[in-house]
């Protein structure tokens, strides 16, 4: 059987999977997930790709054994090869979790050479994301952040196929096609501040802001994804242009020609390409300063031991104790 979400599914993934490629499927037991599987199968059964699921068990629940037993059982159903990943540890932070659980997939998808880690995040899963970085105080960066495809290394990369899908669109397909979904009580605990997003804020705003309101965030999202890779490109342009050919340094006078905008990014890049350190914002700031108002301070000692120095229209770094700047 054949649906809508079939044809979306499928338009989705047209530029993103080759034939042959192993693809890895993340799954939680949730509708989300159950809908990618039963979609990948039923739009892929005549190509030539591997598949194989992977659950990751945090223990949270006291019913956790017997989630895990429902997921075996499903993959068995269906046919396809299930690996499960047991955290001992338990962790209340949701950062924490979400950060082991993208190490154990990517470290898996390494280890026995998948191409592709498919996650069955929606559209509301972006506007949950986009919300909750916003009242963080993030940047556009991080507010545009669960985009739908992610280069991990040469060989790797995370693709969200249904980024497009409504989680009201998953549960009508898992009703449709009567899908053993499992509903987890995490979900409904409301310490999470996502769950808050989900069942209070989002429900608020539909019903008394605008009807709209996820289509309209969603709208938002898309067009600041658009700009921020704009901006992107032209910092990797820039900083291609502006770093020293040799040495660990940045032209200060081309750099100051630029919209400040570049101009944080450009640094931003810069201590992230050779240092992997990413700077806070307020050291960026008091950087930018000491460059375009030709500020007496001329070395910069930051917390995480590097030493920031001008000297012929150049900005050099390197970390304490290293004498080659």
């Amino acid at each position: 059987m054949h649906t809508f979400l079939h044809k979306k599914f499928i338009n989705n993934l047209k530029s993103n999977i080759n034939n042959k490629e192993k693809l890895l499927i993340a799954i939680s037991g949730g509708q989300d997930s159950l809908c990618l599987i039963k979609l990948l199968q039923d739009c892929f059964k005549n190509r030539n790709n591997k598949f194989e699921a992977i659950y990751i068990d945090y223990q949270w629940q006291k019913k956790s054994i017997k989630h895990t037993k429902q997921i075996i059982n499903f993959a068995k159903q269906i046919e396809i090869k299930l690996s499960i990943y047991e955290i001992k540890s338990l962790i209340f932070s949701e950062k924490k979790a979400r950060l082991l659980r993208y190490q154990m997939l990517i470290n898996h998808a390494l280890k026995y050479k998948f191409s592709k880690i498919l996650l069955g995040h929606t559209k509301n899963d972006k506007i949950e994301t986009f919300l909750q970085q916003l009242i963080r105080g993030t940047s556009i960066d991080g507010a545009t952040g669960l985009v739908s495809k992610r280069k991990i290394s040469k060989q790797l990369w995370i693709i969200r196929p249904m980024l497009h899908f409504s989680r009201e669109e998953t549960e009508w397909f898992c009703r449709k096609l009567h899908l053993p979904v499992w509903s987890d009580t995490t979900n409904y605990n409301y310490l999470i501040p996502r769950n808050r997003f989900r069942h209070e804020l989002i429900p608020y705003l539909k019903q008394c802001i605008n009807h709209n309101t996820m289509n309209s965030l969603y709208s938002f999202i898309e067009l600041s994804e658009t700009d921020n890779e704009y901006i992107k490109e032209n910092t990797i342009r820039l900083y291609l242009k502006i770093k020293h050919k040799k040495l660990v340094g940045l032209n200060i006078n081309l750099l100051q020609q630029e919209h400040l905008s570049l101009q944080q990014r450009s640094l931003q890049l810069f201590f992230q390409y050779h240092f992997n350190l990413c700077i806070k914002q307020q050291m960026i700031s008091k950087i930018i300063k000491m460059i375009n108002y030709n500020s007496k301070i001329s070395n910069i000692f930051h917390t995480n031991n590097l030493v920031i120095q001008l000297k012929n229209h150049w900005l050099y770094a390197n970390f304490v104790g290293n004498n080659k700047i």
